[in-house]
């Protein structure tokens, strides 16, 4: 049994036939009296979807460019809020870093106005040991600037250490906690002499350690300030190294012994101020 064929006219067929029937009554309204307007109005509902459907997609197709368009705009201001972002993170951290050099050297300042009676030089911290602590550390002045070895250092309101040597334009310093280091020194208030020794491992709370403290009348209180003594052959007198923490009688009950917080913060250390003045050419 055959299949009857199904007649079908495709969508493009449509439109050419409409295209077609349109330009036909376009001819025929121009060359003839032909009353027009039954014809027009059975060809309006005919093209009137048509035209909807077009105006409908050429809507889409405006609103779609629209928002591409946005989406474009969009993309070019946030890259451009993103660099703004970028540059005023880079101006931020510039800001912070210069306002930090700033309260260090005004730091420095303030040092060299403490001490006044000796000739100094600055100087910066160009390399150290390793570790967290500046226990040794070398900075950019050397024999050039007229520093010598034994030249006592200063930072951060008191006693670094001392020059233990020293190139055309470098030197050395060891610091006041370094493990080798032994400071004369005296209890500022009373002038009684103790011994303040190097320990890095003591550093890690934040402390150092003083012996063979003579308080026979006890009145060395914790608080007090303890300075470089007038009998250290190496550093020079009155220079502050830090404050008492802790202080007990030794077993002999003719000496003592404590831990004091010293003034200098051993983990950044910048810049520094040598003093220009050799005590004596004696050891301690």
């Amino acid at each position: 049994m055959k299949k009857k064929n199904r007649f079908s006219i495709k969508t493009k067929h449509w439109i050419i036939i409409m295209t077609v029937v349109c330009i036909g009554l376009i001819a025929l309204a121009a060359s003839s009296r032909f009353s027009f307007g039954p014809v027009q109005q059975g060809a309006g509902y005919v093209i009137s979807p048509f035209q909807k459907g077009i105006n409908a997609m050429g809507t889409w197709l405006r609103d779609q460019t629209s928002g591409f368009q946005n989406a474009k705009k969009l993309q070019a201001e946030n890259k451009k809020l993103k660099e703004k972002v970028a540059s005023l993170t880079e101006e931020n951290n510039k800001l912070l870093q210069d306002q930090d050099e700033l309260t260090r050297l005004t730091r420095l300042y303030d040092l060299d106005q403490d001490y006044t009676e000796y000739d100094k030089v600055a100087a910066q911290v160009i390399s150290k040991d390793p570790g967290n602590w500046y226990s040794t550390f070398v900075i950019n002045r050397g024999s050039d600037d007229g520093i010598e070895v034994d030249m006592n250092v200063l930072a951060d309101g008191g006693l670094a250490g001392i020059v233990t040597e020293v190139g055309k334009d470098w030197a050395t310093v060891r610091s006041i906690i370094d493990d080798s280091s032994n400071v004369s020194a005296m209890v500022a208030t009373t002038s009684d002499n103790c011994m303040v020794t190097g320990n890095l491992l003591l550093m890690e709370e934040g402390k150092l350690n003083f012996i063979q403290l003579r308080d026979r009348d006890d009145e060395v209180q914790i608080g007090d300030s303890i300075v470089t003594s007038d009998i250290s052959d190496k550093f020079l007198k009155g220079i502050l190294i830090g404050y008492i923490d802790e202080i007990e009688l030794d077993s002999n009950n003719l000496t003592k012994t404590g831990y004091l917080i010293p003034v200098v913060d051993f983990e950044h250390i910048h810049e520094v101020l040598v003093i220009k003045e050799l005590k004596n050419k004696g050891g301690e």
